[in-house]
């Protein structure tokens, strides 16, 4: 069974006397265990995608199964359900709350699912992301890219089916940013978990197995990727 199931799935706004087609109907399909990359220029419907898996929005029309649960037909307080103990979100900008250290982060959705042992898991996913020695450092005492590794143990810490990642390098430098890859490459090749990226950049679709391309709403490629690239410094030490 696949893990995402859209059917004729579409987004309509109503801005005033005008209508705006976010999504055009669209058929899509993701298994358990994909690695995809979302990709398009601005307006053409990652952003309405996105939310519309992430059960943050409705569709106007269509079906949405999320392992095999219509979500489309589901209500606010059952997609808040399924938002908390089905998906992990990674954001852009961490979405980190300033004054609490990083294991502090990663308890909240244990806290709001109310999971004993919070402070032990917690730190067990931080040290999975090499964060062993950053437990007790706030934000503004961690690198960019400690931030993310803290938003993405935070997402991975309640075992989520899937997770979804926005745009999750666009803050970082590029050695960074092939750094995050690689952890969601690992979570992937290892854990098999289920993780779609939306990002604008080709070399970092290039991590994932699967490249599906918008515009104005619809899908215009969806292909596997070839061989996955080499993140840098890898060159040297492999001919070393």
């Amino acid at each position: 069974m696949a893990m995402i199931r859209l059917r004729a799935v579409s987004k309509v706004y109503q801005m005033g006397a005008m209508t705006v087609e976010a999504l055009r109907p669209l058929d899509l399909e993701v298994d358990r265990g994909d690695f995809v990359a979302i990709m398009g220029p601005s307006g053409s419907g990652k952003s309405t995608l996105m939310n519309i898996l992430g059960c943050l929005d409705k569709p106007s029309s269509g079906l949405y199964e999320l392992d095999g649960l219509p979500v489309s037909s589901f209500g606010e307080d059952r997609l808040a359900e399924v938002r908390n103990r089905r998906i992990g979100f990674v954001f852009q900008s961490f979405n980190l709350l300033p004054r609490l250290a990083a294991i502090q982060q990663v308890e909240i959705p244990l806290i709001y699912r109310g999971i004993p042992r919070r402070h032990e898991l917690a730190a067990r996913a931080l040290r999975d992301l090499g964060l062993g020695d950053r437990l007790h450092h706030r934000p503004t005492e961690l690198s960019g890219g400690q931030q993310q590794r803290v938003a993405i143990a935070r997402a991975l810490v309640s075992d989520p089916a899937l997770i979804l990642a926005d745009e999750p390098t666009g803050a970082l430098d590029t050695a960074t940013s092939h750094e995050i890859m690689e952890v969601f490459r690992r979570l992937n090749e290892e854990r098999g978990m289920t993780i779609l990226v939306v990002t604008h950049e080709s070399e970092i679709a290039a991590y994932a197995g699967r490249t599906i391309r918008l515009r104005d709403g619809g899908v215009v490629s969806d292909e596997r990727n070839g061989s996955r690239p080499v993140p840098p410094g890898k060159d040297s030490e492999a001919s070393a």
